[in-house]
């Protein structure tokens, strides 16, 4: 016969959930025999909590004399903060004590189950590539061009969103809430004038969407004008002068994309092919001097850590609209709420008129940040006040953290394009810390 077992105060019937009274054997809606229902268990877990290890109980400090009443440990024991509680294992001292426990561990044996795919040969492929599923319909198959065999949908791509930290330097990529591929490109890199101090370079594509091959352009000229500003600043080149070339530099990037067989546009048949083109402007930090330089409508702003100090906008577009109000024929206002006021009149590419790199020189007297941005960007913070007003007034400690809220500000805004911003810090040098330019 089953032990006899009775209700316990506050617990309910298994089988109507009604509540029961302490002593109850039967229950009192539904008849359920409650000698039926088994005592409960002890509930002992597998993993001590709080212990450093899981199954490994963490030993708890008894008296000296063994009663197991608690003991308050010293507050300046090593390995324990200033209320005796243990410090995380990377805040604790290397001391004689710690030799204890290894540097490094051994790795476990090699579980004789597993799979070599090396020595499968061909086999190994069916077995380690999966097959990527389209995004849009879940059933097709993706080809080899990131577009589902099925619907068609184009898949996202690995530029889709982009951010890169290096040090004092920052910037965030994205492909924005309307377009179907990010076309922006970036590059951000640090380096040292022959003297030892610091270079900071920032190189900002904006592709031409009307243009074939608008995400390779960008990619292309970013990545050409950084290499060449690397190799030029080290070596004593002027910072101006190593902006033009490496604008020139980027310009033979993308007008070589012209010369590569062009691609089957079997997904757009209908797209017109020309040269593949972009923007770029640029920015550079060194030996006490801002450096800028430009080709086509993306810009670059200066917004000083005091704010109630003006900002200011360091380039001048190649576009329809600006050239409409330097020959003043429009105000600012009008001419930018035209729908031809992004029509560019420079660019990097093959079917360029010519290539007129335009570069400019600052030296600030108070530290800022520089915020090196496309369209996509100072469309909705187009004036130098905005754009102060969108930067968090902590950028030159945080440019991550200020390019992802730009880039926010952005999508938040509407997100019609691509968007991408970089965010330079400029320190002012210490009074009598001399210049490497003058």
């Amino acid at each position: 016969m089953a032990q006899m077992h009775q209700a316990a105060t506050g617990s309910t019937c298994p089988g109507c959930a009604e509540p029961l009274e302490s002593g109850d054997l039967y229950c009192g809606a539904c008849g359920y025999d409650l000698s039926a229902v088994p005592a409960a268990g002890v509930d002992t877990p597998t993993v001590v909590m709080g212990s450093p290890v899981a199954g490994e109980a963490w030993p708890a400090a008894r008296a000296a004399d063994g009663s197991g009443a608690p003991v308050h440990l010293p507050t300046d024991l090593p390995g324990t903060d200033s209320g005796g509680s243990p410090l995380p294992s990377h805040a604790r001292s290397d001391g004689p004590e710690a030799e204890s426990e290894p540097d490094e561990y051994p790795l476990p044996a090699p579980d004789p189950r597993a799979v070599d795919l090396a020595d499968l040969g061909e086999q190994a492929t069916h077995v380690s590539t999966p097959v990527k599923v389209c995004v849009a319909c879940r059933a097709g198959r993706v080809d080899e061009d990131g577009y589902c065999e099925n619907c068609g949908h184009a898949q996202p791509r690995e530029r889709d969103h982009m951010e890169q930290e290096l040090g004092p330097v920052a910037a965030v990529s994205d492909r924005g809430l309307r377009h179907h591929r990010n076309e922006d490109a970036f590059a951000v890199s640090t380096t040292a004038l022959p003297d030892g101090s610091p270079a900071v370079v920032a190189i900002v594509c904006d592709g031409v969407s009307s243009a074939t091959r608008p995400d390779d352009a960008s990619a292309a000229a970013a990545a050409r004008a950084n290499e060449s500003l690397l190799q030029a600043l080290p070596q004593g080149t002027h910072p101006q002068q190593a902006m033009h070339e490496a604008i020139v530099a980027a310009a033979e990037a993308v007008n070589s994309l012209a010369a590569e067989p062009a691609p089957a546009l079997e997904h757009d048949p209908h797209r017109h092919q020309n040269a593949p083109a972009c923007t770029l402007v640029g920015a550079i930090a060194a030996g006490g001097l801002l450096v800028v330089g430009w080709v086509g409508d993306s810009r670059a702003y200066w917004v000083p850590d005091d704010r109630t100090t003006p900002p200011a906008r360091l380039t001048e577009d190649d576009s329809w609209a600006a050239q409409m109000v330097a020959a003043g024929l429009m105000t600012e206002a009008d001419a930018y709420a035209d729908e031809r006021a992004h029509a560019i009149t420079g660019w990097l590419g093959a079917d360029a008129y010519e290539l007129d790199p335009h570069t400019a020189s600052f030296k600030p007297d108070r530290s800022g940040v520089v915020v090196v941005c496309t369209d996509g960007l100072w469309n909705y913070a187009e004036g130098a006040e905005e754009m102060a007003g969108a930067v968090p007034v902590d950028a030159a400690e945080r440019p991550l953290h200020s390019a992802q809220v730009l880039v926010g500000h952005a999508l938040d805004g509407g997100g019609h394009d691509n968007v991408t911003v970089a965010v330079v810090p400029f320190a002012v040098p210490a009074p009598g810390a001399g210049s490497a330019y003058n």
